[in-house]
């Protein structure tokens, strides 16, 4: 006979593996507050057809392979000593490369690239209020997301090429989207540059040259080498997580880092979205992940996407001698002002001196080009004055009549040194075409500045030895950070003797403002709104104050974006500091 004892013993383990199965679930994340699983971001989801952050699909790639050129960043020895291993993490997002590989080849030239980009999604996105706060943005300026995506039809295809190459998310093809809005000429008071926007020390440490004649920041495809290189060697360093990847590139790999110590430490996921990093760098990853989605289904937005297919824009064309870009348009049968937007990283009216680089010529018009080329012989590739040298001339001032440099001139004359005598000539290569006509050369576009409506007397001071921008403004009385704008550069950018400096005595123009209006205008949707955080080296004699007003911020915005800053007296020289500073407008 069944007796009750029979059916406890029966029924025990049964009900004991139900009591396990219950605790492990209540444990488990999916039971834990979800940051994206609010009614508002719910409403959204449901409004645009997105999935939220319960539809998370995990997968794991193979660490990138090695590539050469770069310098290992400090603290990655913080990546040796196991701090940074996101297997435990839920909300990772690590990739399989070879689930997603394709070949940007397979797909026909009447293809449209947007629908390759598509295919090349890998982050696994999720949604949560961060994300659905720029989906909504973007959504409220649909004519902003058409207008920055005709805007990269002269790089895409190249920027899209090259991570397919890689076997890189194509999210990252659209991060000069966040960081410059594709806009080649992009530069920040901090001095980023470019549609990748690298400081100078980034890019020096990245391989790309600059000098007065050349910026790799600017150069396409240089500084597209060197974005990838730099996001590969971080999505190393974090194991396959791109998404920390992004989060490193905007803020700093140390940064990042010392956010996953932490959490490591406390026993907390050590993924991006549960990190304490910098306000701008919350904003950053998700601002990406929103205009992809944006992408995936412009219609569901109201957007409007430009047609670009899947074709080459540009051949690159390799020079063996310096050649006048006004005579590459006229060879190139193109305008001027295209031919510049193809090269930003050329700074003046001609390719560097010693000819080895690659001029940008698109692909319609490259079999022209190089024929015409190679028919005009190197000493017409420039146009040449003869200069007789009169009494009190130096080489300097010389050089700046004719918007050249000393080097130059002193290599077209074959001679070292400074010395010259009044009544003998000097050979000077000058532009081909009057300056005006190289409107985006780095000179035109800081005239352009300069020229803008200012108020108050204008002075033009002419730097001497040992000036400084900040020694220049004290002694006018003006805001440092105004002296730089004035004058189209960034607050920590070196002079030159001799330089010219226009400087506004009674401070920056203003905006009249309408007594009693009532009327607020909509803030609008520009690369005006995208920050980017610098890191700045103590000197000698600086203090939290000074720095503060070097970059025109305050000190307690200092102290908030600097937690050592706090409760400091003091600043100590080689300390390293974070400012964040706005993209200005091209120039």
């Amino acid at each position: 006979m069944f007796s009750f004892n029979s059916f406890r013993q029966l029924a025990l383990p049964f009900l004991c593996l139900f009591f396990l199965v219950s605790c492990s679930l209540l444990k488990s994340d999916d039971y834990k507050k979800d940051p994206g699983n609010t009614s508002a971001s719910r409403k959204d989801s449901d409004k645009y057809g997105i999935s939220r952050q319960s539809d998370i699909k995990i997968v794991k790639t193979k660490k990138p392979d090695r590539f050469s050129n770069f310098t290992p960043i400090r603290n990655t020895e913080l990546f040796a000593k196991g701090f940074v291993n996101n297997r435990d993490s839920k909300y990772s997002v690590i990739t399989d490369s070879a689930s997603h590989s394709f070949n940007i080849t397979n797909y026909t030239i009447s293809s449209n690239i947007w629908n390759i980009i598509r295919r090349g999604f890998k982050l696994t996105t999720i949604t949560n209020d961060r994300i659905v706060s720029d989906i909504n943005r973007f959504a409220k300026h649909p004519s902003y997301v058409a207008k920055v995506a005709e805007r990269s039809r002269p790089y895409l295809h190249y920027i899209v090429s090259e991570a397919v190459r890689r076997d890189i998310p194509l999210e990252i093809a659209l991060l000069p989207v966040v960081e410059s809005a594709f806009q080649p000429f992009a530069y920040s008071h901090g001095r980023a540059s470019g549609i990748w926007q690298f400081i100078p020390s980034t890019g020096k440490r990245f391989g790309l040259e600059q000098n007065w004649w050349y910026d790799g920041r600017r150069d396409v495809v240089a500084s597209t080498h060197a974005a990838f290189n730099y996001l590969e060697y971080l999505a190393k360093m974090f194991d396959g997580d791109w998404l920390l990847a992004l989060a490193a590139y905007n803020s700093g790999e140390g940064t990042v880092l010392k956010a996953v110590r932490k959490n490591r430490k406390a026993g907390l996921p050590t993924d991006y979205w549960n990190l304490s990093l910098p306000k701008e760098t919350e904003g950053y990853v998700p601002k990406l992940l929103a205009y992809c989605t944006i992408i995936k289904k412009p219609s569901n937005f109201g957007v409007s996407l430009p047609t670009i297919y899947n074709k080459k824009y540009f051949e690159l064309v390799k020079l063996d001698s310096q050649l006048d870009l006004a005579i590459a348009a006229n060879l190139a049968q193109m305008p001027l002002k295209d031919l510049y937007i193809l090269n930003p990283g050329f700074n003046r009216w001609a390719t560097p001196p010693n000819g080895k680089y690659n001029l940008a010529i698109p692909v319609d018009s490259a079999e022209i080009f190089k024929t015409e080329l190679g028919k005009l012989p190197k000493s017409k590739r420039i146009k040449w004055v003869r200069h007789k040298i009169q009494s009190g001339e130096a080489l300097l001032t010389i050089a700046k009549k004719y918007n050249t440099t000393v080097n130059l001139i002193r290599k077209s004359n074959n001679f070292t040194g400074n010395s010259i005598r009044a009544g003998k000539y000097l050979i000077i290569p000058v532009s081909y075409k009057d300056d005006d006509n190289y409107t985006l050369s780095s000179q035109n576009r800081k005239e352009k500045q300069l020229s803008k409506n200012r108020k108050g007397k204008k002075i033009i001071h002419t730097v001497k030895s040992g000036d400084t921008l900040w020694d220049i403004s004290r002694k006018y009385n003006i805001s440092h950070r105004s002296l730089a704008k004035w004058n189209a550069m960034a607050p920590g950018d070196n002079l030159a003797l001799g330089q010219e400096l226009v400087i506004w005595k009674n401070g920056s123009p203003h905006k009249n403002k309408t007594p009693n209006s009532s009327v607020k205008k909509e803030r609008s949707f520009s690369p005006d709104d995208i920050k980017k955080t610098i890191y700045y080296k103590v000197r000698s004699g600086d203090s939290i104050y000074t720095i503060a007003r070097k970059f025109k911020v305050t000190v307690k915005e200092m102290k908030a974006w600097n937690r050592s800053l706090r409760k400091a007296k003091y600043i100590q020289p080689g300390q390293t500091v974070r400012v964040k500073v706005s993209i200005t407008a091209q120039y």
